[in-house]
């Protein structure tokens, strides 16, 4: 099996790349939800998020009030760090299990983990492969003020909090630029797919 990083910044298209692999055959997993699953009650992250930042950021029920969170660590990147110190593992181990499920199941196919932070937290370094989705600069800010109704100041601080699309596309085998939309888009994901599985390891298995 293929183990495939696919990354990209804030609001660049990732998702939608995403889902057009799914449907092209690609096992795909979404590291946003992982990092949910890891910190769900009961959890060993939820409890040291809890000893780290306080019951303050939990909501009425218990989970973690992920808006909140954000809006502390967003202005403060030491504690972004802690923060990320504590579900990046998590998160990877998880990873992990996953990845190997899909192996066992489907020896030559292609699996890809979608992951914001993949170079950021050098998670890059666990695959064989690496896909970064990226769009002109002024059109990523457009889209995350529509899309999460920032302002602009906002939406750039946003933005800073992760490397640069540049500096993403140095650690690229592949890229993929979405910024002439929909269409396009699936174009150059289908071209990716296709050299992908030209590069995939073949199963010895009879």
């Amino acid at each position: 099996m293929l183990r495939v990083g696919l990354t990209g910044g804030i609001a660049v298209g990732k998702s939608f790349v995403s889902s057009v692999l799914r449907e092209l055959g690609a096992h795909v997993y979404d590291a946003d939800q992982i990092a949910r699953d890891v910190v769900v009650p009961g959890t060993e992250g939820l409890a040291d998020i809890v000893a780290t930042f306080g019951e303050d950021i939990l909501l009425p029920d218990g989970t973690l009030d992920r808006a909140k969170l954000g809006a502390i660590v967003v202005k403060n990147k030491d504690l972004l760090g802690k923060l990320n110190a504590i579900v990046h593992p998590r998160v990877h181990a998880a990873q992990d299990r996953l990845l190997k499920e899909a192996e066992a199941a489907d020896p030559d196919g292609i699996a890809v983990v979608d992951a914001a932070l993949l170079i950021e937290s050098g998670g890059w370094k666990r695959f064989e492969k690496i896909v970064v989705v990226w769009c002109r600069p002024e059109l990523q800010l457009e889209r995350l003020m529509k899309r999460n109704g920032f302002d602009r100041e906002e939406a750039e601080r946003r933005i800073a909090l992760q490397l640069p699309s540049d500096e993403k596309r140095k650690y690229a085998d592949f890229e993929i630029d979405t910024s002439d939309g929909f269409e396009a888009t699936r174009t150059l994901t289908e071209t990716v797919f296709r050299q992908l599985q030209a590069v995939r390891p073949k199963s010895t298995a009879p």
